[in-house]
């Protein structure tokens, strides 16, 4: 049975998983306003591979939430990916970040027709794409302007859920009745167990030497 070792650094969520058969064996993760990933991500591999009772040699693989999201975010989680698996000679697997934080509805709802995961890109500009209820892709990753009819095609056609930390712009703006925000919900490596073991069935592994995450738009930094 593949060992999968899961690690998601995308935003404020700083988040470690162990699956073995796409089954959650263990999870350790933090939510801070600090983005404490450099201090805390090796801390949370070595706390899960211990409680887990595992040792390196036994994983079979690494998977990382890809991006968009934190520039500084998704750099340390792939450059920590990178060298463990060189360092263990075992493959590396890449999963798209907002695939991840959609699948946070899997279990929760019923009734949904489309889900619509967004990403803080500041102002109001979003990452965000569009999944059927199944999680069939509609749209593909993009930045997104928000305005308050962004969403109406998908809103007028049914019940339409919206989660991740970039809602909270549209939820001020967007009044349809079709909509609702799910508060307070962000990427976790505890979802990327079963994409993560499909991937790995298929033999879709990344290039260790030459993969960079998936920015979506170039990196800007703040003026103080």
């Amino acid at each position: 049975m593949p060992t999968i070792l899961s690690l998601e650094t995308s935003g404020k969520n700083c988040s470690v998983a162990l699956f073995t058969d796409s089954n959650l064996v263990c999870l350790v993760e933090e939510q801070t306003e600090s983005f404490s990933h450099s201090e805390n991500l090796h801390v949370f591999i070595e706390r899960v591979l211990k409680e887990s009772a595992v040792d390196p040699h036994q994983i079979s693989a690494i998977a990382i939430s890809a991006g968009p999201g934190s520039y500084t975010g998704l750099r340390i989680g792939t450059a920590t990916a990178k060298g463990l698996c060189y360092g263990w000679g075992i493959p590396l697997i890449a999963l798209p970040t907002l695939r991840i934080l959609a699948e946070r509805v899997t279990y929760e709802f019923t009734d949904i027709k489309y889900i619509i995961p967004m990403i803080d890109a500041r102002r109001m500009e979003v990452f965000t794409a569009v999944y059927n209820h199944d999680f069939s892709p509609i749209v593909g990753e993009r930045a997104e302007i928000l305005t308050e009819s962004t969403f109406d095609t998908y809103l007028n056609e049914g019940k339409t859920i919206f989660l991740g930390d970039g809602i909270t712009k549209f939820q001020a703006i967007c009044k349809h009745k079709n909509a609702y925000f799910w508060e307070n919900k962000f990427p976790s490596a505890k979802q990327m167990g079963v994409l993560a073991f499909k991937q790995y069935n298929q033999q879709h592994f990344e290039n260790i030497a030459y993969f960079e995450p998936f920015y979506l738009k170039e990196f800007q930094s703040n003026k103080k």
